[in-house]
């Protein structure tokens, strides 16, 4: 994948092996995705194998602290190479970045036992983390509506029932953070918590594979008056909001430079078809609607970057940076499932088929408008906020 030279600017850390990162994606990763989609021992195998080499190379973990095995590059670094990073959707897992959120969060908000327990293990690779706050029958934008409960037990601890589901890698996870009410009623502010649940608990259940657009890795889970520890509570009681707004900032901003490098993959894609593929009137890159497709995509990729790279900067510098998160998951979205159209629509029905990512990569962009946080939550709050702030500022005028 080609991109801006911007893209590997030094930094107080110094240079971003981005460009390191691009190939090891291109030639590593994207050659097994097939391997790595079907699942299974084979799967597992081949991630292993990668994860072996990203060590050798120096390219393991990069964004996480050195004192628990990982590269120590700050977020501002890491964000720099994200995108190159996630072009391809098991980028992270194979480079050792995915456990980013988990670990922030632990190290963070969690009790030291919990520290002590997890955090080199999830740094390592050898355990895995999911996070569960959508349930079937609430609004996913109103986490006020959840109806999963966690009540005390005689010995201090904590009991857990409920259903959650669209939980991404619920099935091979050991640990679950799930949102739960432990006070109030649905619909109360107060009273929400996040719980550390590991999934081998009695009580843990997975209901279904919840397949997205046809896709793996989504899942229905169950708690059926699982029994965790007090010290598995993350944070204070009642303080799940704040964490879990920490947890999406990041969240957000990293899905937004991964969405970049996979619309990246897809131009690239798009452009080497338009001038390698050639009908009775020459090539494709000669035809202006060709061109159009071409201007186009490359046109959201440019005005998205900035968005995405500057929610990114406010987000490592524990700046509010509400507003430009919204407007960076919308126009990211947006922009993947537009330039991944655009390099089908250049493909033609080869386009369509399992010959090239970009069906992966269109379904990706159509996902993503929903999942996260809709369009519609992202344009309300954004909009609603800056007409706030106007109508306070008219009112300090007046």
């Amino acid at each position: 994948m080609r991109e801006p030279a911007a893209l590997d600017d030094p930094t107080p850390f110094g240079a971003a092996p981005t460009e390191r990162v691009r190939q090891f994606v291109a030639s590593v990763v994207i050659p097994a995705e097939k391997e790595l989609d079907a699942g299974g021992p084979a799967a597992a195998e081949a991630l292993a194998d990668m994860r072996t080499r990203a060590r050798s190379e120096g390219l393991w973990a990069l964004p996480l602290p050195v004192e628990l095995g990982g590269g120590g590059l700050p977020f501002a670094a890491y964000a720099r190479l994200a995108e190159a990073e996630g072009a391809s959707d098991h980028g992270p897992a194979a480079l050792g970045s995915a456990p980013l959120l988990d670990v922030c969060m632990l190290s963070r908000h969690a009790t030291d036992r919990v520290r002590d327990a997890y955090l080199r293990p999830l740094v390592a690779g050898t355990m895995r983390t999911c996070y569960a706050m959508t349930e079937p029958d609430a609004p996913g934008t109103e986490p006020l509506l959840t109806s999963t409960i966690a009540t005390r037990t005689p010995d201090g601890g904590w009991r857990v029932s409920g259903r959650k589901w669209f939980v991404s890698g619920a099935a091979r996870a050991d640990l679950v953070t799930v949102l739960a009410r432990t006070g109030g009623a649905p619909g109360d502010r107060d009273g929400l918590s996040l719980l550390l649940v590991p999934t081998d608990a009695p009580g843990f259940r997975v209901v279904r594979e919840l397949p997205v657009l046809g896709a793996t890795g989504q899942y229905e889970i169950e708690f059926d008056g699982v029994v965790v520890p007090d010290d598995h509570l993350v944070g204070p009681e009642s303080d799940a909001l704040t964490i879990a707004g920490e947890r999406l900032a990041i969240g957000r901003t990293l899905r937004c430079l991964r969405w970049l490098g996979q619309a990246q993959r897809a131009f690239d894609l798009m452009c080497d078809r338009a001038v390698t593929r050639r009908g009775s009137r020459g090539p494709l890159a000669d035809h202006q609607l060709v061109q159009q497709h071409v201007f186009n995509a490359l046109l959201a990729l440019r005005t998205t970057r900035p968005l995405v790279h500057e929610a990114a900067a406010l987000v490592a510098a524990g700046r509010d940076a509400r507003t430009e998160v919204g407007l960076a998951k919308v126009a990211g979205a947006r922009m993947l499932q537009q330039v991944a159209d655009a390099a089908i629509q250049v493909f033609g029905a080869a386009g369509l088929g399992p010959d090239t990512p970009l069906p992966a990569l269109f379904r990706g962009g159509r996902a993503a408008r929903i999942l996260d946080g809709p369009d519609e939550l992202h344009v309300t709050s954004v909009a609603r906020r800056v007409l706030r702030d106007r109508a306070e500022e008219a009112a300090t005028r007046g």
